[in-house]
């Protein structure tokens, strides 16, 4: 089974992000109103091949029924660790891979993996070569633009389109842009030309300034020939945003509950840290009268306790 050839066009994915995407996270977004096909947060292959890492690396790479059909997103800059996780991925669930070859963060770049394989295509197309090598999944790629000029997708782009990955995904923006600048629609067409050309079998999928259902319908429209859209930032200001519900203070007080069960479900498995849960509750509570107010007493609470004890009081 390829899961790219059973998916409807256009489909919707959940973008992956450091720190959000996680196992809870995206049993909410699921419950609000699912993607077609979600991600992992990213995984540090090197991580994963050391005793030291392992434990954490798994954690990364937990999933439930509600994830599926889900992709494990791995990055890293040695061929040897692709090639290994990439043997255990199937059995772990997953049913597909895709490569990290655009995440911005600085410190993942210092390290060589992420938007830094733009600057190594060798090093990128061996990491690639070996992931195909170790597992029937089908394998798929993420990045960008470029690292510093937009013009560098002319030629890191067909690098990676000769590879005939199983899908593409085109942050249309170069490393260096990070988020300061509207994504390059203007460039669909010429990266849609290049794909025809070079693999034609190849998905394609958009990401970059893409908030909501609405939003993909209308790209849809102006380019039919993009396969897939891939919304990040937008599932803050709407975690519905895969549907066309507008929700009620009700319901997203509702996700809300259900967020704090379950990320209290994982620090009780895995001993997380209450503070992450903190950068959630921007998502929920939001466009109400005194709604700045809860989220700043939200933000002095140490416990999911004391979170639903503020939230008690919001109710009554």
């Amino acid at each position: 089974m390829n899961i790219w050839q059973e998916l409807p066009k256009p489909f919707l994915i959940l973008a992956p992000m450091e720190g959000v995407t996680d196992l809870a996270f995206r049993q909410v977004i699921a419950k609000a109103g699912r993607p077609d096909l979600f991600y992992t947060e990213f995984t540090n292959v090197s991580s994963y091949t050391s005793e030291k890492g392992r434990h954490n690396a798994l954690e990364r790479l937990a999933i439930s029924d509600s994830d599926k059909p889900i992709i494990a997103q791995i990055w890293g800059k040695n061929p040897d660790h692709f090639s290994e996780i990439a043997r255990d991925l199937e059995s772990l669930g997953f049913c597909g891979i895709d490569l990290n070859f655009g995440c911005p963060d600085k410190h993942v770049n210092k390290a060589g993996g992420g938007a830094a394989m733009i600057k190594t295509p060798e090093l990128a197309v061996e990491c690639y070569r070996q992931v195909c090598a170790a597992t029937k999944l089908p394998v798929s790629i993420k990045t960008r633009l470029g690292f510093s000029f937009v013009d560098e997708y002319k030629t890191w782009l067909p690098i990676l389109l000769a590879e005939h990955p199983a899908a593409l995904t085109v942050h249309l923006r170069t490393r260096k842009e990070m988020s300061k600048v509207d994504a390059h629609y203007e460039l669909i067409p010429e990266i849609l030309k290049m794909r025809d050309e070079i693999s034609p079998e190849t998905k394609l999928i958009i990401n970059g300034d893409i908030k909501d259902r609405a939003a993909v319908m209308e790209l849809h429209a102006k380019y039919p020939e993009v396969d897939g859209f891939m919304i990040g930032r937008g599932v803050f200001a709407n975690p519905y945003c895969f549907t066309d519900h507008v929700a009620t203070r009700e319901e997203l007080m509702e996700l809300l509950q259900l967020h704090l069960n379950l990320y209290e479900e994982q620090m009780n498995l895995h001993g997380l840290p209450y503070e992450p849960l903190k950068h959630y509750y921007k998502i929920y509570i939001n466009n109400f009268p005194g709604a700045s107010d809860v989220r700043a007493k939200l933000m002095e609470t140490h416990s999911v306790i004391e979170a639903r004890e503020v939230l008690a009081k919001l109710e009554d």
